[in-house]
């Protein structure tokens, strides 16, 4: 792998640890029902799949479709009005940005999340200004695993996007990477379920910790 003049990352279980604000978000929604909250072992690796998803894992597959609705309104209204209560950067990621800002390497964020909550989560983080790109799931006309959210970063970024390192913990991540001619890490911290195949999905390399991303860049 050549050393990358661009660093891109998923948000939600790659840059951030989002888990805990939503899942207080969701068991709020369990509460308001008289509901026992569900421990964050059994959330933590489904946050990424959306708000629907969670609520499904919560309430139940089969649920009627107003209470379905009104359920995961209530939990997005929730989440927004906490968004980062405990939210931070994965462990020694504050250390990967700096490195990679002194050695002149851009790096933004490609992001599924809806914009408004991607950009004031990286406002109230203090990462919005630092960021070369930022490419929420409602950006352009198409979203990961399609390559457009990915191309679009690399351009705002100014960098041609096989100068570019994605790096992600679901498999949408890394086909989107792949689909455009960019290198692709996974990130093994992230939001993984036990049941997922990471091998299988054709990154050029998995790591385990934030701090191994040094070594991917000048």
């Amino acid at each position: 792998m050549t050393p990358a003049a661009c660093l891109l990352f998923d948000l939600d279980g790659t840059l951030l640890d989002t888990a805990p604000d939503m899942i207080a978000a969701l068991n709020r929604v369990l509460a308001d029902e008289n509901r026992d909250p569900l421990p964050p072992e059994r959330l933590r690796d489904h946050v990424s799949h959306g708000s629907a998803a969670l609520v499904r894992l919560a309430f139940g597959e089969h649920q009627p479709e107003a209470a379905f609705e009104d359920r995961k309104a209530r939990f997005l209204r929730y989440y927004r009005e906490n968004l980062c209560i405990q939210t931070r950067l994965f462990p020694g990621m504050a250390d990967v940005l700096d490195h990679a800002e002194r050695a002149g390497v851009a790096w933004g964020v490609v992001t599924n999340k809806p914009g408004w909550l991607t950009d004031p989560l990286m406002v109230e983080t203090g990462l919005m200004e630092r960021a070369a790109c930022v490419i929420s799931g409602d950006t352009t006309e198409e979203r990961k695993p399609h390559p457009l959210p990915m191309l679009t970063a690399a351009e705002q970024a100014g960098v041609a996007p096989e100068q570019c390192l994605y790096v992600g913990d679901a498999e949408r991540d890394i086909e989107a990477g792949k689909a455009a001619g960019m290198q692709t890490l996974i990130a093994a911290w992230g939001y993984i379920d036990a049941d997922q195949q990471p091998h299988t999905w054709g990154a050029d390399r998995t790591i385990e910790h934030p701090g191994e991303l040094v070594s991917f860049l000048p």
